[in-house]
């Protein structure tokens, strides 16, 4: 029976939307998207299994899914979010004018950024680096290869700048192809415009990928430079919503140390471990901290899950291992400070 009583109350938890009592949290951002019952996720809408639209028009992808991850614990529900699709040039303007709430567009986390941009990284859904994408013809093995080669590069990222360094410090000079927007670079870099292209390397495992049987026909060099944290972007001068931002993420990481996932969730109605009954709002009083009710992690788990498994849904497709982004139990950077 007690089992019965708990699982028909998480089922309300997990299904009803927030309402009205949640009027003034102290955060003019969340007070917005909770009157506009949406959240505005500034993203790309054109990188394979960051943020791309699938056959039936629903944006997918890591990206995506962190946005999701914010819509339950504020709203309720995962998806109530609108994906509004930003460029490299224009993303930083559109958060800071307020058109959207929160940027995650494989964004490269640098000093410059946060120092000067009036933003904040709140968390990290990607540890990466620069890549390079050559045409398997080519011959091209390595970055030493590139010398005097032409090179395809987004204007206004941080590889664009990695891309200078790099070539400063190893002595290859090269010739800039700059091209805004993804799918433009893509088709120019296909056209035989430039000898290669750099961008993240989970954007370039993206392009292979979305070449299907024609993926052997480009070839990603193993050689990485610099270093791309991507994730979660908000604007400064608003805490609580920072706040909010960035311990999501984090519940996602500690509920996949615990081993709590979307399909067993219910199975930890009874549990004794202080962490997870905390994580879960069982016990322990979290949400009230972030302007929340105690079952804000409980909706993300249930409707999004937890960081592993947005990372199946949407990297491991790519054929791109952990690596950095494994746990930090598991030797990666993927890192979880205590909730409590």
């Amino acid at each position: 029976m007690k089992q019965r009583l708990w699982t028909a109350l998480a089922l309300f938890v997990l299904l009803v939307p927030l309402h009205a009592r949640a009027q003034g949290t102290g955060s003019a951002t969340m007070d917005a998207v909770r009157a506009r019952g949406l959240l505005l996720c500034g993203t790309s809408g054109t990188i394979a299994g960051f943020a791309l639209a699938d056959s039936t028009g629903v944006i997918r992808g890591m990206d995506a899914d962190a946005c999701r991850a914010i819509a339950p614990a504020v709203l309720g529900e995962a998806e109530k979010v609108r994906f509004v699709g930003l460029t490299s040039m224009n993303r930083f303007t559109a958060l800071q004018s307020g058109e959207v709430d929160v940027l995650v567009r494989n964004t490269g986390w640098s000093l410059k950024r946060e120092a000067s941009l009036g933003l904040l990284f709140a968390s990290v859904n990607y540890w990466g680096g620069a890549a390079f994408l050559v045409k398997t013809a080519s011959g091209i093995k390595a970055a030493k290869d590139l010398q005097g080669a032409t090179i395809c590069v987004l204007p206004g990222t941080s590889t664009e700048l990695v891309l200078a360094d790099w070539s400063r410090s190893q002595k290859i000079s090269y010739t800039p192809v700059v091209i805004d927007g993804m799918d433009a670079l893509f088709k120019a870099f296909l056209a035989g415009r430039c000898d290669a292209l750099i961008t993240d390397d989970s954007q370039v495992a993206g392009l292979r990928y979305l070449r299907g049987a024609a993926k052997d026909e480009l070839t990603i060099l193993p050689d990485r430079l610099g270093s791309e944290p991507a994730g979660v972007v908000v604007r400064k001068g608003d805490d609580k919503w920072f706040d909010v931002a960035r311990w999501v993420a984090f519940a996602q990481i500690a509920a996949e140390n615990l081993g709590v996932t979307s399909k067993n969730l219910g199975q930890f109605a009874q549990t004794t471990d202080p962490d997870t009954r905390r994580l879960l709002g069982i016990e322990g009083g979290l949400g009230t901290a972030l302007g929340l009710d105690d079952q804000w992690a409980s909706r993300i788990i249930a409707q999004v899950g937890n960081y592993g498994e947005m990372w199946e849904r949407n990297i491991t497709p790519l054929g791109l291992e952990r690596g950095q982004n494994a746990l930090w139990t598991k030797g990666g950077l993927a890192y979880a400070p205590p909730l409590r």
